[in-house]
């Protein structure tokens, strides 16, 4: 590709799934770009190659200069803005943008945006069921599933968007109709300096938004409120006017609205009290946006719940077993232990352990001790989750996951659950979390 004036050439920096999707934009708009990559090999590039030949790939060290070419840069979720060249760049006026900033400019249906520490694609997928079932024509994506750009069309009436804190960093006026940070918790201290750094990126959501969804039970989730913001709220306590939560009524828990019960929690098909905030948290948001409460109920009535987030997998000799193999950091592990362990007879008999990504575990202590009969433990931090737990926990380290569904089999009791909750990312042993519990659920189905 020549040299082209930088005020009409963009650079697409990280060649992935979102990458690919900007190519794949930027090229039907007729827009002048060429294409980096820190990889020799980059996950896309075959197809790349395949379907725009004609476009200028650079893999391996970013080249400043070439960077410098453009006037923005469009930069993968995977490479934090922090890299070098990325700053060097940025300080000779480049300006860094995602591909979220894009769709933004180019969405012309009110955007739902969706994030937090756990629970985001449980909850983008319910709102989504809820548009649904009120008719709209809903595009459903971003972190989960379709890339955001790849949902852009006309016809669409609604955007529900997840959004992880790595795209969010690069994203800087969102302008969604309703957003929302449903719970924060320690993660991804590989690559923030800690909370407050994770807290700011996540917190770039609320940019722009006409209403903020807060959750009344975890104080960072709560954002600096404009005068000309509404703000709505969802918690696991009895809600106040116009704010969603939990009733009591002749013996039976209500999802309610106000003074309104809304559905028992008994009709839910998923289990715990994380899923009746994930369930609250959808409500607040379909509300938010204007869905009709018939609608967002007969969603909920018939929600199952997502692969390996909490997921049932079966009951053998009176234990329930569980994957909830998504739970790649300490606070999602915390939302399952908590949320499963109340809604049981029995204990848990908990799987965990992985690559911490340099998290701290100490937070498991305390309701592993309350709710845990044992501990089976996997994986490269397996140590480390040990040391953070009580000593009068039965703790047990196996090598593999059949290992452990066998030592879990012997170590639960009639009315426990076996959940395999990691608070670890899977990649030490596994290509992803998705794998972590496929062989899992293989590894139970074997002990017969």
């Amino acid at each position: 590709m020549s040299l082209i004036a930088s005020d009409q050439f963009r650079i697409v920096v990280g060649l992935g799934k979102s990458g690919m999707s900007l190519v794949r934009f930027l090229a039907k708009q007729g827009v002048a770009f060429a294409v980096a990559d820190t990889r020799a090999n980059p996950p896309e590039l075959a197809t790349l190659q395949r379907d725009f030949p004609y476009v200028d790939v650079r893999c391996g060290e970013l080249d400043v200069d070439f960077l410098c070419r453009a006037s923005e840069l469009y930069v993968s979720p995977g490479l934090t803005v922090a890299t070098p060249a990325l700053v060097e760049a940025a300080l000779r006026g480049v300006k860094l943008s995602g591909d979220i900033d894009l769709f933004a400019r180019h969405a012309k249906a009110p955007i739902i945006a969706i994030t937090g520490s756990n629970a985001k694609s449980t909850v983008t997928t319910l709102v989504g069921d809820m548009a649904q079932a009120a008719g709209k024509r809903v595009a459903v994506g971003g972190n989960l599933g379709t890339p955001a750009l790849d949902l852009l069309a006309d016809d669409v009436e609604l955007y529900v968007i997840e959004l992880s804190s790595f795209q969010l960093e690069t994203t800087h006026q969102l302008n969604a109709e309703v957003a929302t940070v449903l719970n924060l918790s320690e993660d991804h201290m590989d690559r923030y300096s800690g909370i407050p750094g994770y807290h700011q990126a996540k917190h770039r959501i609320f940019r722009g938004a006409r209403q903020a969804v807060i959750n009344r039970q975890d104080a960072l989730t709560r954002p600096l409120l404009r005068d000309d913001m509404r703000a709505g709220s969802f918690g696991l306590d009895v809600p106040d006017l116009n704010a969603f939560g939990l009733r009591q009524e002749a013996g039976a828990k209500y999802l309610a609205f106000g003074q309104t019960l809304l559905l028992p929690v008994s009709e839910l098909k998923v289990r715990g009290a994380h899923n009746q905030a994930n369930a609250l948290a959808a409500l607040a948001l379909g509300h938010a946006a204007g869905l009709p409460m018939a609608a967002m109920l007969e969603a909920l009535r018939g929600f199952t719940g997502l692969a390996h987030r909490c997921q049932w997998l079966g009951e053998r000799n009176g234990v329930a077993w569980y994957d909830d193999s998504k739970a790649t950091n300490v606070g999602a592990a915390l939302a399952a232990i908590e949320g499963l362990g109340s809604d049981i007879a029995g204990k848990l008999v908990l799987v965990a352990g992985g690559d911490g990504k340099g998290a701290d575990f100490s937070g498991l202590r305390a309701p592993v001790s309350r709710y845990c009969r044992a501990v089976v433990l996997i994986g490269r931090d397996a140590q480390r989750v040990a040391q953070a737990l009580d000593e009068q926990v039965v703790k047990v380290h196996v090598n593999d996951l059949n290992a452990a569904a066998r030592c879990c089999a012997e170590l639960a009791e009639p009315g426990d659950a076996v959940l395999l909750s990691p608070a670890c990312a899977s990649l030490d042993m596994f290509r992803n979390y998705e794998e972590r519990g496929r062989l899992f659920a293989q590894a139970v189905e074997a002990l017969a």
